[in-house]
This record gives structure tokens, C-alpha cells and sequence, in this order.
């Protein structure tokens, strides 16, 4: 078997072949000494940390997990070092501003870096990705102050953040939270209350951890208009800025998961601990939107990252694994059995698993890019389309990409039969530590009623509108005959994206519950059809004069299965859509 390899063929030509990258930078001005070897460079040595450093503490972290005593939490053999070697190199502060102390790069190549160290080790990854999103909210929203004490810290990697929402009894329900912050007088709040499922809640990797916090002030309104976003140190810090006496937060217990084992997810108890507001009182959550609209675009990148995994383990696996003979013939004959990489339903898993990683690479690194224009451009109508389309994309990088993920990595183990079924392969830890991906940050549910009644219906279409004008512009630029047999199917589902909206959006004019009904099945389709989007280009970039031949064959020929394959599927979602609230809604409650 073989180790993890980062695929930098595939991801530089879906920078640079397919999303013009150079062109991107060079209209940036925070960018536009970013070479395409300058990219090149922090590839090959970002590479070398996720395949040398992190993927070999995969499997140990999932073997160790994470202990808890007396308070403290002991990460995975090998996590710690590793941590601040990864410090060390400078990764933390890659795309922060220098002011901060950051590199001042731009947050699409930070999208790089995360899902290699992502796939290298998920388990991992998360520490500093938690951190991420905690500067991107400081960033924004905090004061010169909390930025000159906190985002300085966070920027270096010495210090790590978190979020924390959730409680008990509210998961996505966040206008339930209980947590109370009562103000002290002096610019400070008393936080008290329990946070569950607190990703890289405590560890040993940081001398700080800083925590972001809803909770509720005295006399706030009821629901989410009443919450408010604190920061609530593990240390206080002292008057020259350094770690001070401990805060009152402590872990009270390491949830026991089905996987990403070496992750610390903690229930963290607030104990009359000291925190400091982050923007206006009562509008927590616009702020923690900053936050979270990160860390969905972070757990798609997780589903890109699973997918990848399970697409390598399966794919040396089949390549090596003799079983049975091939239906036209002997492909191994001086062996007793050909690999079952020959037959085709191997092959039907190995495709999918390819299809949904590298159509999904292109997906992500065009999301990325838009953020690079939300934050960066200095066109206010550039900025605002791309902030747009990235509100409409976000929810279907977030579902679609950790849904067809979990998929593939299933796929992996399929490929391995009985083999995949147990831990030494490192396949049923892929699929373990997937699953996790279709709840984080809002369930595909929720992304779905986001994507359909708030980013289409909400908007009557105007920001579908938006993406659809850019595919119809590709597919009237690219109608040549040698790419017919993408172009075409693509122009048509995608007037029919169109189509179907409209029909969605009729029938909740007379039963809302149509919106619901149609949901997830409507985010299904929009994310087939974004793919099909990028295996167009893929397929019309794979004709470039610098393409190598082998490449460009094998980028037109999966395309080729992923539209006659896998596109096909929006078929019968057309069919579930249509069919209306009513099947769902029949039932009394007696009846179930």
C-alpha cells in the first residue's frame, strides 16, 4: 500500500488551467507578486510537511484519541511536536494581515494548505482550522485592542481558538442558548454556562486557547436577536500581554466519537469565567456568521479531503489486489488472478471517488477565490458579486461536498471487501471520521433550507441568476463540436435549474412546507450541476497547448463518466421534487 501523496498535478491544473490562478493574484493587491511559482513553492513545501509530519500521526491519533485528567488534555503521540513544527514554519500566519504579524497572502492559498494537512490527518487539521475562524472573526469585528492582545497570538499559532455555541438542548436552534454573560462595570462579563461539542475545546498543543462565546445579556431580547459574542480566554493575560492565571473555563469531559478520534471535542464549563464583548450587545450572531461562514467552507474542504483519501487507499488497492478473472480475457496471466482494478464495477467506485474529488477541488478553490475578491478587490461591484455567488455557493460546497465525501469514502472501503472492514488499512477510519463532516456547522438540512429559502427563494432567484448567466456565457463561449458532448447537457440542466426553481417557488406560494419537502433533494441538484460546470472547463482546459497528453485524456474521460454516470442522477431528484410536501406530510403524528 502506499502512503498519502498530495496530488499537486491535479490541484495546479485546477489552479492554473482551469481557474486562471495568475490572472486571479495579479488582480488582487494583496497578491500581485504571487507567481505562479511562488504558488508552486508553498505547494511543494507544504506538501512535505502533510505527507512527512502529519499523515504518519493519522492512524496513531485515531488509535490514541485524546485523555483527559485532572482537567488537562493530552493530545495523540507525535501532535504536539508536530503542532509546533507546523508553527514554527510559519503556516499560522500565512493569510493574516501584516499588521498582525501575518504573511499577507491570500485566503485562497491558506484553502491549499488546509486540505493537505485536511486529508494528510483531519483529526489534526482541526486545531489550527478552529484558529482560523476565530481570527477571521477578531479580524472583523473585534477592537484595536482585542486584535493587539488576542489576533497577534492567534496570527503566530502560539495561542489556538475555538468557537463555541452549542449546548445541550440547542444544536442549530442557537435562540435557545442558556449561557448568561452579566457585565462587571468595568468593560468585562462574568460568563457562566456549559458548551457540548467544542472542537479543540483543551489540548496541550498552545500555551492559550481563545474562545469565542455566545451567550445571553441580562434583559436581552428572546431568540437570536438577543445574543451576544464574547472572548473568553483559557488565560488571562497580563499587563505586557502574556499568559496570566488560569480563567474560569475547564473542560468537564472529552466527548467519546465515532471518530476523529485525535481531535479533543470537550464539554466546556464557563465557571463565572471573565470575557470581553466583540462588537455591538445583541448581535452576536451576525458577528459568529464571520465564523461560521469560515468553518463551512472548512468542513467542505473536509469532504473534498475524505473523498481524496478514500480515492488513493482503493485505488493502490485495486491496482494490487488479485481476485478473479476478467470478463474479455486475462489482463495477469502469468498470476492466479488478475487485480481488480480490470472489472468494472472497481472501476464504477475508483471513477466516482475521482469525479466528486477533483470536480470538488475546482468547486472549492473557485470558492476561495471568491473570497479573495470579497475581501481584497477594490471594485465595489466586483466585491458585491462576489459575495453573491459565494452566499449561494457556501451551502453547496458545505452539504454537497461532505455528503458525496462520506459517499466516497464508503466507496474506499467497498473496493477493499472484507478488508476494508478492519483498522489496519486506514479505510474504516476514513469513513468514521467523515461522517462527522454532514453535521458540522449545519446539518445538509440546514444547508439545504438555507440554499433554497434564503440564498433563491429569498432573493426570487436574483443570486441563482447570477451563477446561471456565468454558465450560460461559458456554454455559448465553448460550442465547438469537440466539446458538444459536455456543453450541450450542461446548457440544458442548467436552463432547467432555472425551471425547477420557479416550480419550487409556485408551489410554496400556496403550502411553505414545499420548501422544506424540496430541500435537500433541490441542494442534491444544484450541486450536480456545479460540478458538471467545472468538468466542463476541466474538459475544455484539458485542450490547452501546455497540457501533458496522459493528463489531458484522463481529465476528458472523466468528465465524460461523470456526465454520462453521475449527472444522470438529477433525473430522479427532478422526480422527488416535483412530488410535492404532500407524501411527507400526509401522517398524522399518531400515525408514525
Amino acid at each position: 500500500m502506499s502512503d498519502f501523496k498530495v496530488p499537486t498535478t491535479d490541484m495546479k491544473f485546477a489552479l492554473h488551467s482551469v481557474l486562471d490562478y495568475h490572472t486571479h493574484c495579479a488582480s488582487l493587491p494583496c497578491a500581485d507578486d504571487v507567481t505562479r511559482d511562488v504558488v508552486e513553492a508553498i505547494l511543494e513545501e507544504a506538501a512535505k510537511f502533510a505527507e512527512n509530519e502529519l499523515a504518519p500521526l493519522n492512524a496513531v491519533g485515531d488509535a490514541e484519541g485524546c485523555t483527559l485528567q485532572d482537567g488537562v488534555v493530552t493530545t495523540p503521540q507525535g501532535f504536539k511536536q508536530a503542532y509546533q513544527r507546523f508553527v514554527e514554519a510559519g503556516w499560522p500566519s500565512m493569510c493574516h494581515r501584516s499588521e498582525y504579524g501575518g504573511q499577507g497572502l491570500p485566503e485562497s492559498l491558506g484553502t491549499l494548505l488546509s486540505e493537505m494537512s485536511g486529508t494528510a490527518n483531519w483529526a489534526w487539521a482541526m486545531y489550527p482550522g478552529l484558529s482560523h475562524g476565530a481570527m477571521r472573526t477578531l479580524d472583523l469585528h473585534g477592537t484595536e485592542d482585542q486584535k493587539n492582545t488576542y489576533l497577534k497570538k492567534l496570527v503566530s499559532g502560539d495561542w489556538t481558538g475555538t468557537m463555541c455555541l452549542t449546548e445541550s438542548h440547542c444544536g442549530t436552534d442557537l435562540g435557545m442558548l442558556r449561557t448568561k454573560a452579566e457585565p462587571r462595570g468595568d468593560g468585562s462579563y462574568t460568563i457562566s454556562g456549559t458548551k457540548i461539542f467544542i472542537s479543540a475545546g483543551e489540548h496541550d498543543l498552545a500555551e492559550n486557547i481563545v474562545h469565542i462565546v455566545l451567550a445571553r445579556l441580562p434583559g436581552a431580547p428572546p431568540g437570536t436577536k438577543g445574543i451576544s459574542l464574547f472572548i473568553v480566554p483559557k488565560f488571562l493575560t497580563d499587563a505586557s500581554g502574556e499568559v496570566g492565571e488560569r480563567n474560569g473555563v475547564n473542560c468537564g469531559a472529552i466527548e467519546h466519537k465515532m471518530g476523529i478520534h485525535g481531535n479533543a471535542t470537550c464539554v466546556l464549563n464557563f465557571d463565572g469565567a471573565t470575557g470581553y464583548l466583540v462588537g455591538q450587545e445583541n448581535r452576536g450572531l451576525n458577528c459568529m456568521f464571520t465564523f461560521m461562514n469560515a468553518a463551512r467552507i472548512g468542513t467542505a474542504i473536509q469532504g473534498l479531503a475524505h473523498a481524496e483519501l478514500g480515492y488513493q487507499k482503493s485505488l493502490a488497492y485495486a491496482k494490487e489486489r488479485l481476485q478473479m478473472r476478467s470478463l474479455s480475457g486475462d489482463k495477469n496471466p502469468e498470476g492466479p488472478a488478475d487485480p481488480i482494478i480490470v472489472h468494472p464495477d472497481v472501476r464504477r467506485m475508483l471513477l466516482t471517488q475521482k469525479a466528486f474529488a477533483e470536480g470538488g477541488r475546482m468547486l472549492l478553490y473557485y470558492c476561495a477565490m471568491l473570497m479573495d475578491t470579497e475581501e481584497h478587490a477594490s471594485d465595489k461591484d466586483e466585491k458585491a458579486e462576489a459575495e453573491t455567488l459565494l452566499a449561494l455557493l457556501t451551502p453547496i460546497a458545505k452539504a454537497f461536498l461532505t455528503e458525496v465525501g462520506f459517499e466516497s469514502a464508503n466507496l474506499g472501503l467497498q473496493c477493499f471487501g472484507g478488508h476494508g472492514y478492519i483498522n489496519e488499512w486506514g479505510v474504516e477510519q476514513n469513513v468514521r471520521d467523515a461522517r462527522i463532516a454532514m453535521l458540522y456547522e449545519g446539518t445538509t438540512g440546514i444547508q439545504a433550507l438555507d440554499l433554497l429559502g434564503r440564498k433563491v427563494l429569498m432573493t426570487q432567484g436574483e443570486s441563482l441568476k447570477r451563477f446561471t448567466k456565468i454558465i450560460h456565457k461559458f456554454c455559448e463561449a465553448h460550442d465547438a463540436a469537440e466539446f458538444a458532448e459536455f456543453v450541450e447537457p450542461l446548457a440544458a440542466i442548467n436552463r432547467e435549474w432555472g425551471d425547477i426553481t420557479l416550480h419550487v417557488g409556485m408551489a410554496a406560494l400556496n403550502d411553505p412546507e414545499e420548501v422544506g419537502a424540496a430541500s435537500v433533494d433541490y441542494l442534491m441538484y444544484s450541486g450536480y450541476v456545479t460540478l458538471a460546470y467545472f468538468w466542463c472547463r476541466a474538459a475544455v482546459a484539458s485542450r490547452g497547448d501546455d497540457i501533458e497528453t496522459g493528463l489531458a485524456d484522463s481529465k476528458i474521460k472523466t468528465a465524460r463518466f461523470y456526465f454520462q454516470r453521475i449527472l444522470p442522477r438529477t433525473r430522479a431528484l427532478v422526480d422527488t421534487i416535483k412530488s410535492g410536501a404532500g407524501n411527507l406530510m400526509a401522517h398524522e403524528l399518531s400515525e408514525f
